[in-house]
């Protein structure tokens, strides 16, 4: 898609953005920091299944722009594009545009408002307002969306609608770049990336190990705190190229997802499967671009493999509930196709994808 021709508008230097500044001068001071989340649910083999991943209790406010026709190819995917965001920070007020494909998927939240096609998302003309006071929308419930304002970007403004940051979202199908699996012994590998963090959260307990590529390690003993993990993540997170408060802000953003029961792996994505996955381009070039996106992949431990079945076969809901948005997915992995009462059960719970699809946080 073809840009707007765009220019730097010039106005008077603003004062620094506090601890995340860039050093004033002359020429572009024009900066754009994205993160985001990729979401998937494994398989025994380390490989992402389909699952429901437009599933889950509402989280997005109702102002938030959702694809008009969201079809099924969209709800049963992959892969969970969760909450990208992208910041600006400017000394000046400048006008940009920006254009995001997502050639392996489909896009199906936003704000603000942008031009769109299944698979890309365009802002012919953002305004930078580094200067201007917050007027930003807000709902009447509790949402994570607004976790992600809490930053020194610079307050965008695209036709009459204002925002700290352009959001968007979307489900894909493509295999992740992590493999983690489960050895022989019950370690966890993880093939694929460099780095990450193995979590587990039971029973009101929580801890986690730092994992090194394929080299295998042991599930964490449940001693760790909340404290320390979440200054662990934000500092992962501003060694891979965030600011500090944008960081914190992703943590924060995912406070209760990310953390909730179960285990999982939280990994850096590499830089290159994320620009080829989500090609992005922003005119005029700003002199940065960082974009540092958080993996995350949904295991199911061995030990629980066996009782799943069971209980998913006696559609015990007690028991199933603690599985979350992920039951139907883990559930299909271990449920004889045979037994048709307890995969009715499955396909029942997975019916209820479309209805938290359509729905929001008001």
């Amino acid at each position: 898609m073809l840009f707007r021709r765009v220019v730097l508008v010039l106005a008077a230097a603003v004062p620094f953005y506090g601890a995340d500044t860039i050093i004033p001068g002359t020429g572009n001071t024009l900066v754009a920091h994205e993160w985001g989340t990729f979401t998937s649910v494994t398989d025994a083999d380390g490989s992402a299944i389909v699952w429901g991943a437009l599933g889950g209790a509402a989280d997005l406010p109702c102002f938030v722009i959702k694809q008009p026709t969201l079809v099924k190819g969209a709800m049963f995917t992959r892969v969970r594009m969760e909450t990208p965001v992208v910041y600006f920070y400017s000394h000046r007020p400048a006008t940009v545009a920006l254009h995001v494909g997502f050639p392996a998927g489909k896009m199906t939240e936003w704000y603000p408002r942008a031009e769109y096609t299944y698979t890309t998302l365009a802002w012919p003309r953002i305004e930078v307002l580094p200067n201007a006071a917050d007027d930003f929308p807000t709902g009447k419930g509790d949402s994570h969306y607004y976790a992600a304002r809490e930053t020194d970007a610079a307050a965008l403004r695209v036709g009459d609608q204002w925002e700290k940051m352009l959001f968007y979202r979307g489900t894909g199908d493509f295999q992740p770049p992590a493999l983690p699996k489960f050895t022989p012994d019950g370690r966890v590998e993880l093939r694929g990336v460099a780095k990450g963090l193995l979590f587990e959260s039971r029973g009101g307990k929580i801890g986690w190990r730092v994992v090194h590529g394929p080299d295998p390690v042991a599930r964490p003993e449940l001693t760790g705190d909340m404290t320390t993990l979440r200054s662990t993540l934000v500092g992962l997170l501003t060694d891979a190229g965030l600011y500090q408060k944008e960081a914190r802000a992703m943590v924060e953003t995912w406070r209760d997802s990310w953390f909730e029961e179960g285990l999982r792996v939280l990994y850096l994505v590499p830089r290159e499967f994320v620009d080829r996955v989500l090609p992005l381009e922003i005119r005029p070039q700003p002199r940065e671009v960082a974009r540092v996106f958080m993996g995350r992949a949904e295991l199911l431990a061995p030990e629980r493999r066996q009782s799943l079945a069971a209980r998913a076969a006696a559609r015990d809901a007690d028991v199933l509930r603690s599985y979350g948005r992920f039951f139907a997915a883990f559930a299909r992995q271990v449920v004889p196709a045979t037994d048709q009462r307890a995969m009715q059960y499955i396909a029942a719970q997975e019916a209820q994808v479309a209805l938290q699809a359509v729905s929001c946080v008001r």
